[in-house]
């Protein structure tokens, strides 16, 4: 379903005389439909940056990053439009960041609700959809009319998991998506991901929880070594925590 080739990423800092920070480069890696690529390697390498590449964040400096959408049809998303870019964003894409932006005043239940009638879904069914995929995560009703800005770290991240995956997107990025919660949500979130990932979802995530990893992912990708490696194999480099990545 995606194909990366030669993908690099750097940064110029205009306001430090253009210096140029190196984010990664020489990336090349293949993500199939049902299967989940773990993307690794130390604190600092690039692997949000990565992530961000093939969303469409942040532009990439170098390479291709092929995309078979839902039509057939071959995208590069390194060079598309940006009509395209948030076209596949509402269709076909989805994804989960370290961190939750929420619109303010705006309920849990009406985010979570939103791109389903983006996308043309009955409202009712997509309010039905909503409280049972909250329910199904423990934020109970008590939560589904309040603000997201007012809720802990771990019930945002469930919000922005829930936010993700509720349109069951062809294509799943996902950095570190259980790392604010405790185990006994974290195994909800897991068995959500592994049901979406059974259904045909290609996903390519970073993590810095080793049995989040070891449960999710079918190989690994190593952004040091630029090559695959067994899912298992790990240098504790790989799973320091986060914070540091570009």
């Amino acid at each position: 379903m995606l194909s990366v080739r030669n993908l690099a990423k750097h940064f110029t800092i205009h306001i430090r005389g253009n210096a140029v920070i190196p984010g990664f480069a020489g990336v090349s890696f293949d993500a199939a439909a049902g299967s989940l690529l773990a993307v690794t390697g130390p604190s600092g390498t690039g692997k949000s940056s990565l992530l961000k590449c093939v969303y469409r964040t942040y532009i990439p400096s170098a390479g291709e990053i092929l995309y078979t959408a839902k039509d057939g049809s071959r995208i590069d998303l390194a060079a598309a439009d940006d009509w395209k870019i948030l076209s596949l964003r509402r269709a076909e894409i989805g994804y989960v960041s370290q961190f939750f932006r929420v619109m303010p005043r705006v309920s849990a239940l009406e985010t979570l609700i939103e791109p389903l009638i983006s996308r043309g879904v009955d409202r009712e069914e997509a309010l039905d959809k909503a409280r049972d995929m909250l329910s199904r995560v423990g934020l109970g009703r008590t939560l589904w009319d309040m603000y997201p800005a007012t809720f802990s770290g771990g019930e945002k991240q469930r919000l922005n998991i829930l936010h993700a995956v509720i349109t069951k997107p062809r294509l799943l990025l996902l950095d570190e998506p259980t790392a604010s919660l405790d185990k006994g949500y974290k195994t909800r979130i897991l068995r959500m991901i592994l049901d979406l990932k059974a259904e045909g979802t290609a996903m390519i995530g970073v993590f810095h929880d080793r049995d989040a990893l070891l449960a999710l992912s079918d190989t690994r990708y190593d952004l040091i070594r630029g090559a695959y490696c067994d899912p298992a194999d790990l240098d504790p480099q790989d799973l320091e925590p986060a914070g540091n990545d570009f």
